[in-house]
């Protein structure tokens, strides 16, 4: 069974970067699609970025462009969320997810994905 664990969140300032990563045990990744998402606090989860099983991105959240990058390698089954210029807003628990789906496409937002890491928290002082 496809198991996943994310890490690298802390407590970074305004402008800082911090680099999330997305470890899959269990089964090999290379099938499929990897969505990061975050919650803050008193809000919806959101999407953020996925990539395809081919390694094709997709932004989920306009207000992230420019600024997170995801990326995956298969060798290490893991999938990485690259942040930079991190902002207040940025705030929130950080999850990943993965949806059996091989090829070039990402699902769409709002798609419910199939196995859910439990979550890594990410806090942007001002």
């Amino acid at each position: 069974q496809l198991q996943l664990v994310e890490s690298g969140g802390g407590l970074v300032q305004t402008g800082g970067s911090l680099r999330l990563s997305c470890a899959a045990s269990g089964y090999p990744l290379d099938h499929y699609a990897i969505g990061w998402f975050r919650q803050a606090p008193g809000k919806e989860r959101e999407g953020v970025q996925c990539i395809s099983s081919s390694g094709g991105s997709t932004n989920y959240a306009d207000s992230v462009k420019g600024r997170f990058t995801i990326s995956r390698d298969n060798a290490k089954n893991t999938v990485y969320l690259q942040m930079n210029s991190l902002k207040p807003e940025d705030t929130g628990i950080y999850y990943c997810a993965a949806e059996p789906l091989y090829g070039t496409s990402c699902p769409p937002l709002g798609y419910e994905y199939d196995v859910w890491g439990q979550g890594t928290q990410v806090t942007v002082s001002s």
